[in-house]
C-alpha cells in the first residue's frame, strides 16, 4: 500500500498518537450491546454533556449517525430541508433514501450557509400532492464549502424558522470542535439550538474509528434500536471508545494548529502562478483551491504531486482541489508540500 509522506487527502487519515494508543491499551471493557462498557458509557456521557444534552449514543460511524437521525425524525415519503452539496446529498450512498426513505429539499447556498428565509421558503405546504417537511439538517463545519463555520446567531435564525413551523433540527458536526475553536462559541451553544448532534471521532480528533450522536434521553433510546437494525451494536468497546476520551480531553484546543496550518498553506498557494484561491476563505483545516490555470489536469497534477509523497482530493468540481491539515501535519509539512506544488506547476 502507498504511504505519503505528506498527506493531504483528509483528516479521516489521522493516526492515534502514542498516548492515544496507551489509553486504548489500559481501556476498561465490557458488552457494549448491553450497556456494560464502562468506557464506551463515559464517552457517550461526555460527548452529551459537552453539547448539553441529556444522553449519547455511540456509533461506528458519521454516516450512521446521520441515517438513524434521518430514520427517528422522518416516516418515509417525509422530506429533509439540507444544503445541496451536504454529506448526505453526496457522499453517503443514497442512505435518505435507502435507509430512511426520505426526499431531500436541497437548498443552494454560499459555501454552505443557507438562510432562515430559505428554509421558510423551502417548507412544504400543507397538501398531500406534496412530501411533508419534516426535518432540517445543517453541516458545521461545511465540508465543500471549504470548511465553513457557520455563525452562531445564523444558525439560531435558521433554527427559529424551523421552530416556526415544527420541524426537527439535526447537526452533522462531523468537525463541530473546528468550528467552535473557529467561531469563539461553546458545543453548548449549539446543542441548544438542535434537537440532535453528533461529532466524529475519526477526523480532528485522531481517534481511529467511531463517532457520537446525542439528543434527548428518549431520542437516543429510539436511535438505540435503529443501531441494532443497522448492525452498528459492538461488544467490548471501550477499546475504541477508550480513543475518544482521550481525544476530547486532550485534542480539542489543538485544533487550532491545523488551522493556522491550513492558512499557512493557503497563503502559500496564493503565490504560485496557476492557481486560483482565496486564503481569506479559510476559517478552519480544509483548504479548497482550483488547478484550472496550471497546464494540466486535475488528474495529471494529482498524479505530480503523489510522485513526490504528497496527496490530495478532488472537490464536486472538476479542476477542483481539497487539502486538509491534521495532526499528522506539521507546519515543515505544509512548507514541503507548497515547494512540491510549485515544483510540478513549474515542471
Amino acid at each position: 500500500m502507498t504511504r505519503f509522506a505528506i498527506d493531504l487527502y483528509s483528516d479521516t487519515l489521522t493516526r492515534p498518537t502514542p498516548a492515544m494508543r496507551e489509553a486504548i491499551a489500559r481501556a476498561e471493557v465490557g458488552d457494549e450491546q448491553k450497556r456494560e462498557d464502562p468506557t464506551v458509557n463515559r464517552l457517550q456521557e461526555m460527548t452529551a454533556d459537552m453539547l448539553g444534552h441529556e444522553a449519547g449514543l455511540f456509533l461506528p460511524s458519521g454516516t450512521m449517525c446521520n441515517l438513524i437521525a434521518h430514520c427517528v425524525w422522518c416516516r418515509p415519503g417525509e422530506e429533509i430541508i439540507i444544503e445541496q452539496s451536504s454529506h448526505p446529498v453526496h457522499f453517503e450512498g443514497g442512505g435518505p433514501a435507502v435507509g430512511a426513505r426520505v426526499s431531500l429539499r436541497a437548498l443552494a447556498s454560499a459555501r454552505g450557509i443557507f438562510t432562515a428565509d430559505q428554509v421558510e421558503a423551502a417548507v412544504r405546504p400543507n397538501d398531500p400532492h406534496f412530501p411533508r417537511s419534516r426535518l432540517v439538517c445543517l453541516e458545521n463545519t461545511h465540508n465543500m464549502g471549504g470548511g465553513t463555520v457557520w455563525p452562531l446567531p445564523a444558525m439560531q435564525s435558521v433554527a427559529e424558522a424551523a421552530r416556526r413551523h415544527g420541524l426537527k433540527l439535526h447537526l452533522d458536526g462531523a468537525r463541530l470542535f473546528n468550528a467552535t475553536i473557529a467561531g469563539g462559541y461553546r458545543p453548548r451553544d449549539v446543542g441548544a439550538l438542535f434537537d440532535s448532534v453528533w461529532i466524529d471521532l475519526t477526523k480532528g480528533l485522531g481517534c481511529p474509528i467511531g463517532a457520537v450522536l446525542t439528543g434527548a434521553r428518549d431520542f437516543i433510546e429510539e436511535a438505540r434500536r435503529y443501531k441494532q437494525i443497522f448492525g452498528g451494536a459492538m461488544r467490548q468497546a471501550g477499546i475504541v471508545a477508550a480513543a475518544g476520551v482521550y481525544a476530547l480531553e486532550h485534542h480539542i484546543d489543538r485544533l487550532a494548529e491545523d488551522h493556522a496550518n491550513a492558512r499557512r498553506l493557503a497563503d502559500g498557494l496564493a503565490d504560485i502562478p496557476g492557481i486560483s484561491i482565496r486564503p481569506d476563505e479559510v476559517e478552519t483545516n480544509i483548504v479548497m483551491f482550483d488547478v484550472a490555470g496550471v497546464g494540466m489536469s486535475r488528474a495529471e497534477f494529482f498524479r505530480r504531486l503523489e510522485a513526490e509523497g504528497v496527496r490530495m482530493s478532488g472537490r464536486l468540481t472538476p479542476t477542483g482541489v481539497r487539502a486538509v491539515t491534521h495532526l499528522d501535519i506539521s507546519q515543515a509539512d505544509v512548507d514541503r508540500a507548497l515547494q512540491v506544488v510549485g515544483r510540478v506547476i513549474r515542471g
